[in-house]
């Protein structure tokens, strides 16, 4: 027969005080006493805090089995799946089943008659945490283990020093390994012990970043900062060296940021310098050939995932590189011969028609593919980072776009001085009239430029993969910029797109958070504007003769 709640409740509490009182040994590794946990888990609300608390504080000891033994009961007790029967707990496999596990011997038992422990908010709070110290010291994922200590991150100060540091020492992953020492150190910070909370205060400021700032600047509030000089100093020198660190650290974040945006807009630039310095066309459709890189790199992905061994996928955005080139050139220079080639020396007409082209690329990929952003697989070259000062954190996306774009660079600078390609550019880039007379095909000239820059433009869509959503219509995000670079860095010259791009890029990075986009848009374009009423030419004119 069932006890009544009260009586039960009071005779649970003893039992489990019982066991705690004759086990000392607990917290140093002795078995767990289930029955005794189950028996005050199905007792009233003092007897369950009782409980939930000595296991907590006993897992930074106990052995691994009964650490897991407990959080299975806990996530049961969490889930409403423990059912209490007389003096035992049955473990449900879903709620209102018919039979259970008796929770401290396995026997197979039917639940009828059997009544649900109820949880106070204190009690929930306490299994919670408990069951999420459990999930960290024993979880079979790292996922399951990071689960488990953003729930003891929520309420770290009921959490015992010891358990995190035996967590720390036991994990295998470096994330993770980190993450528990801060939190480690988060809890020292409340110790009882001066030394220790002073000890905490200089292993947390030789670990800066913006959480630790955080966390130091609550300590302010702690009556120690009133009455005790040496806690007070402390805590002020740790403060002004972290609050260093984080600034540092950002400046270097928003300089790195800035630096892959100006590689991305020094490769979408590049091409339209070329094709506007050649043939005075202004192509709003070079947007639209970035979007088509980004979509030939989705293709090669799709290809490498039907066709090639899985061991092979990682390899798709390098193999992607040709093919987005290629695509992106092939269509610039299918333009170029049915539209374009009709239009030269009519720059408002070349202007609408490359629109309109834009126009029907942007609605002709939403019909085909559609409008959905595409979902990629990013390979471990290119997922992730490394931290390396403070808050500020090298991703491999980014890095991976601004070497893009300095091989990118090396690549053209060789290709327009070094080819015979790039000699035919040069020269009919300088005098037309003159490279014609001297047997130079021109038009030959105009449409494999026309495509090398479509196709430095597709090389730009396949850096922007693992960086920006890609659609259909991401080029207009890129095309204004674009345009900016050129008549800034000078119409026709690489170099100049390259200084033009880090100006800008860096500026619109800087000026962003302080503003928001849209006013850095504004700021950019305003400085732009000034610049050319006194250097209409841009940074770099190219030489040209008449």
């Amino acid at each position: 027969m069932v006890e009544g709640p009260g009586r039960f409740g009071l005779v649970a509490l003893l039992l489990w005080a019982a066991s705690l009182v004759a086990s000392p040994a607990l917290a140093a590794g002795a078995p767990l006493d289930r029955g005794a946990f189950t028996t005050a888990l199905c007792g009233d609300g003092a007897a369950q805090g009782t409980a939930v608390e000595g296991v907590l504080h006993a897992s930074a000891e106990a052995e691994s089995g009964d650490v897991a033994w407990a959080g299975t009961v806990l996530r049961a007790l969490l889930d409403r799946r423990l059912t209490c029967l007389g003096g035992s707990a049955l473990l449900l496999d879903r709620a209102g089943a018919a039979d259970g596990r008796d929770a401290a011997t396995g026997t197979v038992r039917p639940v009828a008659g059997g009544r649900a422990p109820v949880l106070g908010l204190r009690q929930r709070a306490l299994a919670e945490t408990a069951s999420g110290a459990a999930s960290l010291l024993t979880g079979s994922g790292v996922a399951a283990r990071r689960a488990g200590l953003a729930t003891l991150e929520r309420r770290i100060t009921s959490v015992p020093e010891a358990l995190l540091l035996r967590a720390a020492s036991a994990e295998t992953d470096p994330g993770l390994k980190v993450s528990l020492a801060a939190l480690a150190q988060s809890a020292a910070l409340s110790s009882a012990d001066p030394a220790r909370r002073l000890g905490a205060i200089r292993a947390v400021s030789e670990s800066p970043s913006g959480a630790a700032l955080s966390r130091l600047s609550a300590l302010k509030a702690d009556p120690a900062y009133g009455s005790d000089p040496a806690f007070r100093g402390a805590l002020d020198a740790a403060l002004a060296r972290v609050a260093r660190a984080v600034s540092i650290g950002d400046g270097l974040a928003v300089l790195y940021n800035g630096l892959s945006f100006a590689s991305i807009l020094f490769m979408a630039a590049a091409g339209l310098a070329i094709i506007f310095g050649l043939m005075g066309v202004i192509n709003l459709a070079q947007g639209e050939f970035i979007m088509i890189g980004a979509y030939a790199t989705y293709g090669v992905q799709e290809a490498f995932r039907r066709l090639a061994p899985p061991a092979w996928l990682d390899a798709y955005l390098l193999a992607a590189i040709p093919v987005a080139f290629l695509a992106a050139a092939g269509v610039g220079i299918a333009i170029e011969a049915l539209i374009l080639r009709h239009l030269y020396r009519r720059p408002l007409m070349s202007l609408l028609a490359t629109w309109a082209v834009s126009l029907l690329l942007i609605n002709g990929v939403r019909v085909a593919v559609g409008s959905q952003n595409l979902q990629f697989a990013m390979p471990p070259y290119v997922s992730g980072g490394v931290p390396l000062y403070a808050d500020f954190v090298v991703t491999w996306n980014r890095l991976f776009a601004i070497a893009f774009a300095a091989v990118t660079l090396v690549l053209t600078l060789v290709i327009l001085k070094r080819t015979p390609l790039g000699l035919d550019i040069r020269a009919v880039t300088q005098n037309r009239d003159m490279a014609a007379c001297l047997g130079i095909r021109t038009r030959r000239v105009d449409r494999l430029a026309f495509g090398f820059g479509s196709g430095l433009a597709g090389l730009a869509g396949v850096a922007l993969c693992p960086i920006y959503s890609v659609n259909p219509g991401m080029g207009a995000t890129f095309i204004v910029d674009s345009f900016m670079v050129v008549v800034l860095g000078g119409v026709g010259t690489v170099v100049g797109t390259l200084v033009a791009a880090l100006g800008i890029g860096g500026a619109n990075v800087l000026i962003e958070p302080l503003y928001g986009a849209v006013a850095a848009k504004v700021i950019v374009l305003a400085g732009i504007i000034l610049f050319l009423q006194r250097r209409p030419e841009g940074l770099f004119a190219v030489r040209r003769r008449r």
